[in-house]
């Protein structure tokens, strides 16, 4: 008979594993060529920043369960010590052919196009001198080396920093010391030289004048070498103050332990051994890498004024419910008529989300403003629009997530401006993330006083709406936003949360609800009548959600999965999931939606938000689904979920043994890609209004 764990590892696949194969993806973007030059390096840095957040968070967990000694085993039935082999293995693999990637093919693309990466080594003496000039005046007053020996102990490394490891040997006594030399993280990363076309390493210029740091003696060896430290944390269920705890466990995180050391390939046993045994490390957290390391530090090059080697800019067009507000009633006449679909990058976050939070600012009648934020920049106008509305006398509240990973320190600085504004600052809930994306604005409307709410899928960030895709619904639906006040009393107060009559809210109703509306489409199935799921989400890690799936499936339901980055779920199992197809797209486009789509007779169910089928968002985040209602509304939704999965350029199919085949058009079958679909799509309706407007003309 089975045992649970041999049962399981049939059904699911190993989360840890199918995150690195995401990171494989990106990594084949990196190398395709019919992708614009610098869009193959953004995918290259992607994949490099991508890594090293897997290596602190969950390399680090699994570090920690191995040494634990617990008898923890993955779904899959690897325990800790055989899922750490597995992601070395494969790793392994991918570091060398991004290292492969870059020297192989991105760095002479580059040189082509006239930015050539170059060492100090190749330079001729004229070069040579200038470089030196600018060593000297430029990088030496910011350097500090420092040495290990007797009062002199091993420095501390700080996570993700790029060092150079020196062996200096004093000639007269033959006594050799090791030193550490700190790549300064306020300085580009290459030194461009006079010409402007080649760029230098700027650990090549340090590693070129190491004698001057270092006068009189022999530099037998550097090296270049990068340290990845555990940077995950918990904050206590009994934390008094969230704030305090968070800004503790922050300090914390800097002296977390070695869980990766990444080292030139040329480095020296000798020299290996030295790193290993002053930063704690073992060999199997050792990656030796061929070429230059810190491939997540390749914004310089991503930003260059090269618009030929780029994509053209996508400025998004405004939302046509939003085509012509020239105050800040039009926004709230807009919501009133229709709900309002908004889908960035395609369609502008500016003339959506901020244009709705600088009327809530600026219009007389709107007497509060309410917003949950996860993470924003500082570019966003809604920092600048709750401020503004406090200062106006209005109700301005604002939920702050402290604990959104990497983001804590931003979050904890802006939240401070704002209470010092006079903004209602909460900041959540110690064992709860506040993940959901919604605003809500409390405006005196001729007939009394009504509420416009937005909820979205994406985190009210001005930067990312540029490169991320979500969608957002702005309503003035009075059942939806009654939900939606309850929830921020609910946060912001002291009580249980009464019943929500339409909206999906984690932890407390939106996985029975996911699974009835499952489980619905499952029975339609049996009775022979029309039955599919479709779920466009980021991930598929629940294992409970992945079993109502497989019953489903089993049922004759259609499942269709669009899963951005992770998914156990095990598609085209005969007698399990040969009704299931698991799809992931990647391309210009971060795809950050979430939609679900259940189809079960005459009933068809839709809904977005933020999210994903993965059991922290169901049960230890707070989030929310809302329903999409409107006819214009939920049509659109469909075209977005027929476009993602009819993708045959930019997408890759999972098989149940976990690996990823790239879609390509069948031989008669058209191309077709969903992100260049879609900007075409929004450009063309965009036109047609205008047309339209032009043609009723005045009046």
């Amino acid at each position: 008979m089975a045992t649970k764990t041999e049962s399981q590892a049939e059904r699911l696949l190993n989360r840890e594993l199918s995150t690195v194969e995401y990171n494989a993806r990106l990594l084949e973007l990196a190398s395709d060529e019919s992708r614009p030059l610098l869009e193959r390096v953004r995918m290259c840095r992607f994949f490099s920043s991508n890594v090293d957040e897997f290596f602190m968070v969950r390399v680090a967990g699994l570090i920690g369960q191995a040494a634990s000694g617990l008898a923890v085993r993955s779904v899959d039935g690897l325990t800790p010590r055989e899922t750490l082999a597995a992601i070395r293995e494969r790793m392994t693999v991918l570091v060398d052919e991004q290292s492969r990637v870059w020297r192989k093919s991105l760095s002479p693309a580059l040189a082509a196009e006239g930015v050539s990466i170059a060492a100090v080594d190749e330079l001729g003496d004229g070069d040579r001198r200038e470089l030196e000039r600018r060593f000297h005046r430029e990088i030496f007053p910011v350097l500090t080396p420092l040495g290990v020996g007797p009062g002199q102990p091993f420095p501390y490394i700080s996570g993700l920093s790029l060092s150079l490891g020196v062996l200096a040997r004093d000639a007269q006594t033959g006594e050799e010391r090791f030193a550490r030399v700190k790549v300064p993280e306020r300085m580009p990363r290459f030194v461009p030289l006079a010409d402007g076309e080649r760029l230098v390493p700027l650990e090549d210029v340090i590693g070129h004048f190491l004698s001057e740091l270092f006068p009189g003696m022999e530099i037998a060896e550097r090296v270049c070498f990068r340290v990845t430290r555990d940077a995950d944390f918990e904050v206590s269920d009994e934390a008094d103050d969230l704030l305090e705890a968070v800004e503790l466990e922050l300090q914390r995180r800097r002296f977390g332990d070695v869980v990766r050391l990444e080292v030139a390939k040329s480095t020296s046993t000798a020299m290996l051994r030295r790193l290993e045994h002053g930063l704690g490390a073992s060999t199997e957290q050792v990656y030796k890498v061929r070429g230059l390391l810190d491939l997540a530090d390749l914004d310089q090059l991503v930003a260059l004024d090269r618009p030929e080697l780029a994509y053209d800019p996508t400025p998004g067009v405004p939302p046509p419910a939003f085509a012509h507000v020239l105050d800040a009633g039009d926004v709230f006449d807009a919501i009133r008529r229709t709900d309002v679909l908004a889908h960035q990058p395609y369609e502008s976050f500016a003339a959506s989300f901020e244009a709705f939070v600088r009327a809530a600012a600026s219009d007389p009648d709107v007497v509060a403003m309410k917003t949950a934020v996860y993470r924003t920049s500082g570019e966003s106008p809604l920092v600048p629009a709750l401020i503004e509305a406090a200062e106006e006398g209005k109700q301005s509240v604002c939920i702050v997530e402290l604990k959104a990973r990497f983001d804590e320190r931003r979050n904890i600085d802006w939240s401070r401006k704002l209470e010092q504004s006079g903004v209602h600052v909460v900041y959540g809930f110690p064992d709860l993330k506040v993940h959901a994306k919604m605003t809500l604005v409390v405006r005196r409307d001729d007939d009394g006083l009504r509420r416009y709410v937005h909820l979205g899928t994406g985190n009210y960030h001005s930067e990312t709406a540029r490169s991320y895709e979500d969608i957002g619904l702005f309503t003035a639906d009075e059942t939806i936003a009654e939900d939606v006040a309850a929830l921020f009393n609910y946060l912001t107060g002291f009580g249980r949360p009464q019943r929500f009559e339409k909206i999906l809210v984690a932890p407390f109703n939106l996985r029975a609800r996911l699974v009835e509306h499952i489980r619905a489409v499952g029975q339609a199935a049996a009775a022979g009548e029309r039955a599919r799921i479709r779920a466009k989400v980021n991930a598929l890690t629940d294992a409970a959600m992945v079993d109502e799936l497989y019953a489903a499936s089993q049922l004759g339901a259609t499942v269709e999965i669009t899963a951005r980055s992770i998914c156990t779920l095990r598609p085209g199992i005969e007698g399990l999931s040969e009704n299931v197809t698991v799809r992931s797209i990647a391309g210009r486009y971060l795809e950050h939606s979430r939609v679900y789509s259940f189809e079960a007779g005459s009933s068809h169910d839709l809904y977005l938000g933020s999210a994903d089928l993965m059991t922290r968002n169901l049960d230890r985040r707070v989030e929310v689904l809302v329903p999409v209602e409107g006819a214009r509304q939920r049509q659109e939704l469909v075209t977005i979920l027929d476009s993602a999965f009819a993708d045959n350029v930019s997408s890759w199919e999972l098989a149940a043994d976990g690996s990823w085949e790239r879609r390509r058009p069948a031989k008669g079958e058209r191309p077709h890609d969903h992100q260049l679909n879609l900007e075409r799509r929004a450009r063309l309706r965009w036109r047609r209004r205008v047309r339209s407007v032009a043609d009723r003309g005045p009046g």
